[in-house]
Order: C-alpha cells, then structure tokens, then sequence
C-alpha cells in the first residue's frame, strides 16, 4: 500500500471509531497546525496536503501549481546571507532552503554541503530539520572565509539537490549594486523571465526584496514557494534580503502596533489578525536568513523580530521593521476621511493626526539605529532598507479618479516620527531603499527645509496589477528648483498631503494599468560608485527594450546623487541634481 493511502487512512481513523490496528506509519502533520477556528489557513501545505485542490481546482480555492513534484526537485529554492564583520574577520553564514511538501514518511531533514574549491569536493557543513508547518530548513556556518566564492548544494533524501554559488564578499570593487525589489502581484502567475533575465545581466551584489513577496494572504507556504520558483535562478548565487509586508501576513494593510492582536482583516485598529503563530511561520520563513537580530526580544503574543545590520562589501545596511511598532490609526487620531487611514477632507489639521504617543520605528529600533548611524568602522557607506517610504509621495490611489490628501499606510505618518527617523538617516549618510507604493520614485526628504534629509528610492512594484498609484500635484505645475532637462513635468519642492517637505526627483506614472507594458511595472537598482562618491538609482520597466545593447529605463532616470560620508551629520542644504 502506497504511503499516502496510508496515511489518508490514518486521517479517516482520526474522525471515525477504527475496528483494528492500521499499519504503523509515521505520525501525520498537524491537519490544523494554527487552530481549530482557522482549519484552512496554510492548508493548501499542511495535514493530506496531497487531497486538496491542485490546478485547474475551484477557482481562487485552487493551488496554483502541483505542489506534488518528483521527489528529486523537493527542494523548490534557497537564500543566503553572509554576516561580514565590517572590520573584517571570520564570516557567519545563515541559509534557508524551502521544501515543497513532504510526503508522509520521508525525513524530516535537510543537508548542506559545501565545496570550497580546496580538491576535496563537497563536504558537509551542516544538518538541520524540515520544519512543519512551513517545509523550511536553516543553515548556519561560522567561521566563513568570504574572500573566495564557495559552491553549495542543500539536499534532502537520496535524490533532491539544490545549487548554488556563495559569493565572496565584494569589499575591495570600486562599484556595488543591490537591485530593489517589492510588489510581486500573484494575480499574475507564472515565471518572471524578462526580469530575472534583466536582473542577471545586471549581476547586482545584493538583492533586495522590500514585501508583498506573495498576495496569497491565507497561504503564505504555497505563495513563498511560488515566488522562490520566479526568483531562484538570481537567488541562488548572491545574498538575499527578503522581508515581509502587509499582504505577506495576510493583511491589506499593516500597523503592527508592537504585535498586538487585531480586532479584524484590515487591521487599522493596530496588530495582527491572524493566529500569532502564522506571522511566526512567516517571518522565520523569509527572514531567519538574514543575520541575527540585534534586539531579539519579541514583540506581543510572542511575535519575534528582526531588524538587523547587514553588511555587504563594506555596504552597511539597516534592515528596518517600519510595520510592526507603528500605530494603527483607528481609535488613535480623528478620522478625516471614508476610512481610518484615508484623509480626503480638505480642511483637516495636520497637526491633529501628529499626536504625542503615536509610533513609527518604535523605541528600541529608534535608539538602536541611531548607534548604527555612528559606527562608521570599516564601512563605504550606508543604506537603510525597509519597507514603504517616509512620505507621501503619490496623489491618487488605485484608479486615475481617486485623488487621496494623505495615506496614513505611508510612512510620512505619524509625522514626528518620521522626522525622527530621517534626523538619523540623515546623520548616517545613508540613502533609503524601500517599495510597497506601486510608484517608482526618487525624492530628497526635507525635515525643516526642503533638501536638508536624505535621498530615498522607492522601486516600482514588479508586477503592478493590484493597485495603481500616480503621482499628479492638482495644480500640474513642477515645484521650486525643478529638475533641469528632466523630460518629468512634475519634478522640484513639493510637500506632501501630511506636510512633510519632499523634492520630487523623478517618478514612473503607470501609462495605462490595463496594459502589462504601461502600468509601470519593473524593478530598481541603486548603483554605488566609490571612487566617484556618489549614487544612482535605476528604474527598468518590466519590459523593457534595449538601444545598442543598453536597456532602456523609465523617462527621468537614471538619477545620479552624491554620496555622502558614513557618520557625517548630514546637515549641509544642497540643490537637487
């Protein structure tokens, strides 16, 4: 009898009285790993998974692809890190690897090997087990030299194998890349070519994938599966930063109120909707790869965290939680609006929604970022990465007709607290990496005047086929000290609905959200050039053409800013290039 009628018999056993023994297989997933009251969350991967509605099923409910693939491709992809002492030294590596669902009887560990090009093959660097719910595994390798590149393969049973390359750490080249990526609409299924093609070409240094890594709200396993397959072949050979946002916990939007409980889906009030352990499954999935926490201490209900410091290169990045401590605005503000979070009322105060007690970064991340702003030993510069932008940098929402005040899902709000943020940004040096708005744009923050904080780059959404967003000031005139040339008419100082100074550099309207090659989709890079000292940020379209072998970018990029030195205090007002 095949293992899995086995097991189905076992189930029926479960629910109904047995007369005799079975044969003895052994135990079965939890059917219901987060509860009773949520049976069907993660359950296209959890308990007989095998049953369940494949493709083709019954609509939305159905998978989107067979989870039930040959036993040698189990492993659908793996990432990486490398935690690089910037003063040099040993290197720690921590990998993931994601399985496809596991049959019953198969075990319930994964292998990774290593070859160091040393003659002596792939040796065994570690073990550890599949964990369930979630099919993932973790790696992690002290004492890494990462001044050569290393190959690896991550293996389960007799048959599955996973490779990949482990880069060394770029420090000593005059150029260093990270491609910015976010929004990866799952309404759109299937391979992502033309931008993993693009993305390779470009060879960046570090990717960087900003959230929204899946909209499958209620079946994160299936989703991140379903992006590792679209994004495996780039990868599996550079370090990888992956974060997760609202739609990756399930969520439209996001205030994770320092991981209280949500009243309901939307979650204005504050906090997480869904069971604690589902956010748990989700952050682990996509980020214990990254380095380790610098404040490990979890958050309510038990929610971990993990905002970090990852230096690649002699880059050194803050990797931001901008979601999990901030305040949910219903019941914490005055509403101005049609929703909690939508101020459309054109006499509203902006000060009376910057209120004293409203978060943003929450404390501990705050205080620890402003320790990271001034440890400058062995770094090149700096860049903060997170998830959504510290401004409100878009007019109208979703459709052409929708012109919105203020978001309050932005980072422009509560207002003191982005200020805060961006005083230590500025100080650092670094500029800001971020996606979540469906809006590819460059801005220079202002704090008290326009052009005293720091450049930021929001990267388009890679498949924008959720909600279109625009940038169009009411009036269509450009702002003071337009950019010179720019083919953009809308460039120069600007504030935001919420008041917050902005210089609006360059942006990638979508020309038609109907038609996959204007509705501005694509993908970011943001290009740092030490002997030059300075930064530019390139915005691609998903389809995008090339002249003379050069693709070509969105009208109003490339953007070239200077860079700014790690610890400086960044106050000097400078004209927008």
């Amino acid at each position: 009898m095949h293992r899995r009628a086995l097991a189905s018999m076992l189930l029926a056993c479960l629910s109904a009285p047995c007369l005799a023994a079975g044969p003895v297989v052994p135990p079965l997933p939890d059917p219901a790993p987060f509860g009773t009251e949520h049976p069907d969350l993660d359950g296209w991967c959890t308990g007989a998974w095998w049953e369940k509605a494949g493709p083709g099923g019954d609509g939305k409910r159905g998978r989107p692809f067979a989870l039930d693939v040959p036993r040698r491709d189990v492993i659908a992809f793996a990432l990486h890190t490398l935690t690089v002492p910037p003063a040099g030294g040993a290197a720690t590596l921590k990998l993931t690897a994601q399985l496809f669902p596991l049959e019953p009887g198969e075990p319930l560990e994964a292998r990774l090997e290593i070859d160091r090009r040393d003659g002596k093959g792939f040796v065994e660097a570690a073990r550890a087990p599949v964990l369930y719910p979630g099919w993932d595994a973790h790696f992690r390798v002290e004492g890494w030299d990462a001044s050569r590149d290393a190959a690896y393969r991550v293996r389960h049973g007799a048959e599955a194998a996973f490779e990949g390359t482990i880069r060394r750490d770029p420090r000593d080249t005059p150029r260093l890349a990270v491609a910015v990526m976010s929004c990866n609409s799952s309404n759109t299924a299937g391979a992502r070519d033309e931008i993993v093609a693009a993305i390779r070409a470009a060879d960046p240094d570090l990717l960087f994938f900003a959230g929204d890594q899946t909209y499958r709200h209620t079946q994160h396993t299936c989703g991140w599966i379903e992006f590792g397959l679209q994004f495996r072949d780039v990868i599996r050979d550079r370090p990888t930063v992956t974060i997760p946002d609202d739609h990756d916990v399930g969520h439209p939007n996001l205030w994770g109120a320092g991981g209280k409980r949500a009243r309901d889906k939307n979650g204005a009030d504050g906090g997480y909707y869904w069971p604690a352990a589902y956010v748990r499954q989700v952050e682990r999935q996509q980020t214990w790869h990254l380095p380790d926490p610098v404040d490990p201490a979890p958050v309510e209900q038990g929610i971990g965290v993990w905002f970090t410091r990852l230096v690649v290169g002699g880059l050194d990045c803050a990797i931001l939680e901008d979601r999990k401590f901030k305040t949910g605005p219903e019941g914490a503000i005055p509403r101005m609006g049609p929703r909690p979070d939508h101020v459309t009322d054109p006499g509203y105060d902006r000060k009376a929604i910057d209120l004293p007690g409203l978060e943003l970064l929450g404390k501990r991340q705050l205080d620890w970022l402003a320790t990271w702003a001034d440890d400058t030993d062995g770094v090149r510069a700096k860049a903060v990465l997170s998830q959504t932008a510290f401004c409100g940098a878009v007019h109208l929402h979703g459709t052409p007709e929708n012109r919105l005040l203020a978001d309050l899902d932005c980072n422009g709000w509560p207002q003191s607290g982005r200020n805060a943020a961006l005083r230590v940004i500025r100080r650092a040096g670094a500029v800001h990496l971020c996606g979540d708005q469906h809006l590819a744009a460059v801005v220079r923050h202002g704090i008290d005047a326009h052009r005293d904080g720091p450049y930021a780059f929001t990267a388009p959404a890679l498949v924008n086929t959720i909600y279109g967003r625009w940038w169009h000031p009411e009036d269509e005139r450009p702002g003071a000290g337009a950019v010179v040339g720019s083919p953009l008419p809308w460039t120069g100082d600007y504030e935001d609905g919420l008041g917050n100074k902005i210089t609006m550099l360059a942006y990638a309207n979508p020309a038609d959200i109907r038609d996959q090659r204007q509705r501005g989709d694509g993908w970011g890079a943001a290009v740092w050039d030490f002997p030059e000292r300075n930064v530019t940020f390139h915005c691609f379209p998903r389809f995008t053409e090339s002249v003379a072998g050069i693709p070509q970018e969105y009208p109003g990029w490339p953007v070239t800013v200077a860079l700014e030195a790690p610890g400086g205090n960044g106050a000097g007002v400078t004209p927008a290039p």
